[in-house]
């Protein structure tokens, strides 16, 4: 589902609430019926926008609390930054995004400013050809060459065979190693595993974000990130 359509059915759900039980027993508590709750959100209308905004951030927060330990626990050797940090920024990435492309420098931004910032990758391949780049960086975090891999990935460009394996060598893999991990059930569940958790969180596309109790979808540039870790940071 799209954030259009999440957007529209928390506006429904608003003007339910509203015009319900629950908006009618607020607005008769403060001495307001149901006309005058009509023409007081007639007169304004800029309180919707605020109040489908804030009814998505409790939404996600409460999809996020059921899988928060989970998601944030990474595949072993898929870390970026420092393993060990106290702050983790979660990102679901396609290795044929653009928009992931993109990201890639705002991580690494991220990670220089901020010596305690963990970013566990979670591989979700949607785009199509994009499977076999998730797993081929799967077998580099088990060769404990992870971040070579996944820059590389992402400079090489579409993940065709020839760029994968091209990445696989800039990173120095052993290739008879990740071949045999590529066709272990290890790395499918592991794929699996990774959409099931953006499913439960919401999310439609790559990348997507999870900081703190803070969830977002797109390349929402290095300011709104760092906003989110620092609270994080601060929590």
């Amino acid at each position: 589902m799209g954030n259009t359509s999440i957007r529209s059915l928390a506006l429904t759900a608003c003007f339910a609430f509203i015009f319900g039980f629950g908006g009618a027993a607020i607005f008769s508590w403060a001495g307001m019926g149901h006309a005058q709750t009509k023409a007081y959100l007639l007169e304004n209308p800029e309180i919707l926008p605020e109040m489908v905004a804030n009814y998505e951030r409790q939404e996600a927060r409460k999809r996020l609390a059921d899988v928060a330990g989970d998601v944030s626990a990474p595949f072993p050797g898929a870390v970026l930054g420092n393993p060990q940090g106290s702050v983790t920024l979660v990102e679901f990435t396609d290795y044929g995004c653009g928009y992931c492309r993109m990201s890639t420098q705002h991580v690494q931004e991220l990670i220089a400013k901020n010596p305690e910032l963990r970013v566990v990758v979670r591989e979700w391949p949607i785009f199509e050809g994009s499977d076999r780049a998730a797993k081929m960086a799967l077998a580099a975090a088990k060769q404990g060459k992870f971040d070579a891999f996944h820059i590389a990935m992402f400079a090489q460009g579409p993940p065709s065979q020839a760029n994968i394996l091209a990445a696989a060598g800039a990173a120095g893999l052993d290739l008879a190693l990740a071949e045999e991990f590529i066709n272990s059930p290890e790395a499918g569940f592991e794929l699996s595993k990774n959409t099931a958790f953006a499913q439960q969180l919401g999310f439609s596309g790559t990348p997507s974000w999870v900081v703190g109790d803070s969830t977002f979808e797109g390349a929402v540039g290095v300011a709104k990130l760092q906003e989110a870790i620092d609270a994080a940071s601060a929590s």
